[in-house]
């Protein structure tokens, strides 16, 4: 094992003070990290063991075993080869403290600051105080005395490392966490001392498990350093224990650098054998020992120095070398990957740079193309620097001899002439683009121009079109002269949109021209418009450039037929008015003829009667007139003729008013028929008729022929009758059928009854009996056959069913008649 005595002892505590004052500073906060806390535990238990071993003893749990203070005190008597103060045996917790601050006394005094660290806290099992304690002791008797080439401490420790395992290939010794993690490293540092234990070449970098436990079983079994990390816990903390590292690693420092003094102590025993020899031969009066030349113990420390300086000249020159080869081997790598990676982004740009698509492309699509070479453009200013980089290593590269400068000179050549290439090929793409980009917009703002006015022009040749193609409906000669008037000003037009269709060509035609004299192959149609040149023609032959398709002289005939036709429809319609008014007026003259023979009843009933079936026949004498006028409307019918300026009267009109004379002339003589028949029932006088005509028609107001209800209240109002009651009891008599009018018939029957004595109704049931046939009774089909219709209704309205003696179904009780109107009778 490792004997740090005499380091000790000959160490000062100047320079190393400085470094101990900043290693006691040490982090507590990475304990709280289990996996560090984990390795700094085992590792520190084992360093502590490896020494208290000398002495017969070991401890097992590092917080637990040091808390009385005793071994504490052991270990640094073995450590540091002095005696410390003779402990105390107490149990208490006193005892414990005052073993402890010894021991931290003792460090102390060796030049260390303790930081933070108390016995009480030991003496608590404080584990981290403990372990932090350890380390403390740890960078004193193990790591601060290290000095390599003017560096000292955890650098020298450091610098040796990366001196022993240069020579390593996938060593590279950096720190004290990650540089160790693969275990290459601690398998480096035994080959370089001892070769003949670690078969170093057999060792592989992705198999970190494996490298750690060979070096860890080596270093215990042929080296005496116990096994104080654990290969899992390395090869899975993300950065494992600096400490823990620094403390294996110390140890591996001490057992080389250990059998590098025995090699001195040989030649400091040789000098000390020399010098006994010399003595005892002066002692003896013998003639002193003279070796051969070449062989005196000057010559031997002369030797020893040149050898010395020898080896480190050598070990310089091969370190020398190995970063001189390191350098070309990172060089040359780092030269073909940055040579990989720029022609794997030159791949294919000539290509892109040298096609045309920019030829078939729209305006938009160019624009896009130039904002994508400006991205490349970027792109390629970006790779300059590359480019340089590259000249710039394989520069370096012929500078310090490398072997394959011949490979590397031709590709950077190669890379540097197409670097060339692409320039110029950029430049001249930018070039194409930038003049096509304002051919386009050129051609662009044709475009626009011809949309602009090819659409209006468009719209009016399909509106022309329509016009032209048009099924017209008019009805009169003025509507067809306006068709024609409109006609004759599109006409007037063709010749100005003629010109405008030219100008509007002449654009396209420009259009072309710009493409074929550049180069440019149009791809599509005019992005601003779907309207074609083909398009316009195609429709202006349509309306009036070709006479075999000309829509114009086709419009001109379709309007003079229809004007022919609607000039022989005003004749028809002249004599259809004509004959018409005729009709019209006679109708008009003869209805008014007829209300006047039925209001003023010129001579008896029957001379009236006289009259107008005579008045009827010279009416129905006048039907060939109507005849005429349904042979005229029938021709307009067929010439489907619907306004008629000329007259206001229409055939059904006329029909109407025909038929209404007929049946105005036929009603009244009805009327007079039942006037006689109920003058001569009832023994009315000439006298009380013309009174009772006189009184109807005075109260007949709006010439109706009828009397209605407000106007045959008036009239009941003269005669003396009052109350809303009684008005609406007569009512229900002389409007049976709720019509709300009341007829001269109807009017006659209510002045007879008023005007008649009592007698009346004897003599009403007389007339029901002769009708009857002297039966009691009367049917309802007997009254009707025997009256006139309003008359046999109103009695069969006013009669009972008769339930007497021989009665028969439909049986009406006739005295009932009498009893509603006059109450009860003689009879």
């Amino acid at each position: 094992m490792v004997d740090y005595h005499a380091a000790n002892n000959q160490s000062s505590t100047g320079g190393v003070q400085t470094y101990m004052e900043q290693e006691n500073d040490w982090d507590r906060d990475m304990l709280l990290d289990p996996a560090w806390e984990r390795q700094q535990r085992k590792t520190f238990t084992a360093w502590c063991n490896s020494h208290l071993r000398k002495s017969g003893t070991q401890i097992e749990n590092i917080e637990e075993d040091f808390r009385d203070g005793l071994k504490l005190m052991l270990l640094l008597e073995v450590i540091a080869g002095e005696r410390l103060p003779k402990p105390e045996r107490g149990k208490m917790r006193v005892h414990k403290i005052n073993n402890v601050n010894k021991a931290l006394d003792f460090i102390a005094s060796k030049g260390v600051k303790l930081v933070s660290i108390g016995a009480e806290e030991i003496v608590d099992g404080n584990a981290k105080m403990t372990l932090g304690m350890i380390w403390t002791i740890i960078l004193r008797f193990a790591i601060q005395d290290i000095s390599v080439e003017e560096t000292s401490a955890k650098e020298g420790l450091l610098l040796w490392c990366q001196r022993k395992t240069a020579p390593y290939k996938n060593v590279n010794v950096q720190n004290f966490h990650i540089s160790w993690k693969d275990g290459l490293a601690f398998n480096a540092l035994i080959h370089r001392h001892r070769p003949d234990l670690i078969d170093y070449d057999s060792l592989r970098k992705d198999d970190p498990v494996t490298n750690l436990n060979n070096a860890f079983e080596v270093a215990e079994k042929h080296l005496d350093i116990p096994k104080m990390l654990d290969a899992e816990d390395i090869v899975n903390t993300a950065r494992p224990d600096e400490k823990a590292i620094m403390t294996y690693v110390s140890s591996f420092y001490h057992a080389f650098s250990g059998a590098q003094k025995v090699s001195f102590s040989q030649k400091c025993q040789l000098e000390i054998s020399f010098n006994t020899l010399q003595t005892k031969l002066r002692l003896s009066n013998r003639p002193a020992f003279m070796p051969s030349e070449g062989r005196m113990v000057s010559d031997i420390n002369g030797a020893w120095h040149t050898l010395e300086g020898a080896e480190k000249g050598y070990e310089e020159w091969i370190l020398s070398e190995i970063r001189r080869l390191e350098r070309l081997e990172h060089l040359a790598e780092k030269f073909h990957q940055k040579a990989a990676i720029h022609e794997s982004w030159t791949d294919g740009k000539e290509a892109m740079l040298t096609q045309k698509d920019y030829e078939t492309s729209t305006l938009s699509e160019v624009k896009a193309l130039l904002r994508k070479h400006e991205a490349f453009e970027s792109d390629l200013a970006a790779h300059q620097d590359r480019v340089e980089q590259i000249a710039a290593i394989a520069q370096e590269l012929n500078e310090l001899d490398y072997y394959d400068s011949a490979s590397v000179n031709g590709r950077c050549q190669k890379i540097c002439d197409q670097w060339d290439v692409l320039g110029t090929l950029t430049q001249n793409r930018k070039e194409s683009l930038e003049r096509t980009e304002k051919q386009l917009e050129s051609i662009d703002e044709l475009y626009l121009e011809y949309a602009k006015r090819a659409a209006p022009f468009n719209n009016w040749m399909e509106g022309a079109m329509e016009d032209l193609q048009d099924m017209f409906i008019v009805h009169n000669i003025e509507e067809i002269q306006g068709l024609i008037t409109a006609h004759e000003q599109f006409k007037s037009t063709l010749a100005e949109a003629n010109k405008e269709r030219e100008a509007i060509q002449a654009i396209q035609a420009e259009v072309h021209k710009i493409a074929q004299s550049n180069g440019i192959k149009l791809s599509g149609a005019n992005p601003y418009t779907t309207i074609t040149p083909a398009s316009i023609d195609s429709k202006w032959k349509k309306v009036g450039l070709q006479p075999a398709m000309d829509m114009v002289p086709l419009r001109d005939n379709a309007l003079q037929d229809e004007l022919n036709k609607q000039n022989s429809n005003d004749t028809l319609r002249a004599k259809f008015a004509t004959q018409a008014n005729t009709v019209g007026a006679y109708i008009q003259a003869k209805m008014e003829e007829i209300g006047r023979i039925s209001i003023e009843m010129n001579g008896t009933l029957e001379d009236q009667l006289t009259h107008l079936k005579e008045y009827q026949k010279t009416i129905m004498s006048y039907m060939p007139e109507i005849n005429t006028l349904e042979g005229y409307h029938q021709l307009i019918q067929e010439a489907l003729i619907f306004d008629n300026q000329y007259t206001s009267y229409t055939m059904e009109h006329l029909r109407v008013g025909w038929e209404q004379l007929l049946t105005t002339i036929a009603r009244t003589i009805n009327e007079v028929e039942n006037q006689i028949l109920t003058r001569d029932a009832k023994g009315i006088s000439q006298e009380q008729l013309y009174e009772y005509r006189a009184s109807f028609n005075h109260f007949d107001k709006d010439h109706s022929g009828a009397l209605q209800a407000e106007e045959f209240k008036a009239c009941l109002i003269s005669l003396g009758y009052d109350g809303d009651s009684e008005f609406a009891r007569i009512m229900g008599i002389v409007d049976p059928n709720g019509s709300g009018a009341v007829t001269f018939q109807a009017f006659i029957d209510f002045m007879s009854r008023e005007t008649t004595d009592t007698d009346t109704a004897d003599q009403v049931i007389a007339s029901f009996k002769i009708l009857a046939a002297d039966k009691p009774f009367i049917t309802a089909e007997e009254l009707r056959r025997e009256l006139p219709p309003d008359q046999a209704e109103y009695c069969i309205a006013r009669m009972a069913p008769y339930t007497g003696p021989n009665a028969i179904p439909g049986a009406l009780d006739y005295m009932s008649f009498s009893t509603a109107l006059y109450g009860e009778s003689d009879l």
